[in-house]
C-alpha cells in the first residue's frame, strides 16, 4: 500500500463534480493510504461553503457534503507539528504556508503531494529539492 498526501482541492474532486474529479476518483479505486493536515477540513469546508455562496450547491447539498466529507478515510497530521517546516519551506520556494503544510507533510513521509493546482504544482516542481514531492492528480495513474 503506498501513502500520499492529498490536498483539498483532490478531496473535494471525490465529492464534487469538477474538472479532473475523475481523476482524482480514480484514486479511490486504488490501495493507497491517504494524509494530510488537519488543515484540511476547514479549507474543504471553506470551498464548499463558496459553492454555497455562489448557487453551485444548496444549502442542504453543502450541508450533506460537509458531513460526508468529515468521514473520509483520510488520516491528519497536525499543523501544528508542521508549522516551524512549512513556513521556511514557503518562504524558501515562494508557496502560502497553507500550501507549505502538504508539502512538508509529503517531505516528511518521502512520499508525493496529490495537487490539482496547477500554480503550486509548478512552483514545487520549479525546485530541485522539493519536485519528486509532488504530481498532478490528472497524471495520477
Amino acid at each position: 500500500m503506498s501513502v500520499f498526501v492529498v490536498d483539498a482541492g483532490v478531496v473535494l474532486k471525490w465529492f464534487v463534480p469538477e474538472i479532473h474529479s475523475d481523476a482524482a476518483r480514480r484514486l479511490l479505486s486504488a490501495a493507497h493510504q491517504y494524509l494530510a493536515p488537519d488543515l484540511l477540513f476547514p479549507e474543504v469546508g471553506n470551498a464548499i461553503w463558496k459553492k454555497v455562496r455562489r448557487g453551485e450547491l444548496t444549502a442542504e447539498d453543502g450541508k450533506r457534503l460537509a458531513a460526508d466529507i468529515s468521514s473520509i478515510a483520510v488520516e491528519t497530521v497536525s499543523t501544528r507539528s508542521l508549522m516551524i517546516d512549512a513556513h521556511a519551506l514557503a518562504v524558501a520556494i515562494g508557496l502560502t504556508v497553507y500550501d507549505a503544510m502538504y508539502l512538508t507533510l509529503a517531505v516528511r513521509l518521502k512520499t508525493e503531494l496529490i495537487t490539482a493546482d496547477v500554480r503550486l504544482n509548478r512552483t514545487v516542481a520549479a525546485n530541485p529539492m522539493t519536485a519528486a514531492h509532488v504530481r498532478l492528480v490528472q497524471t495520477f495513474e
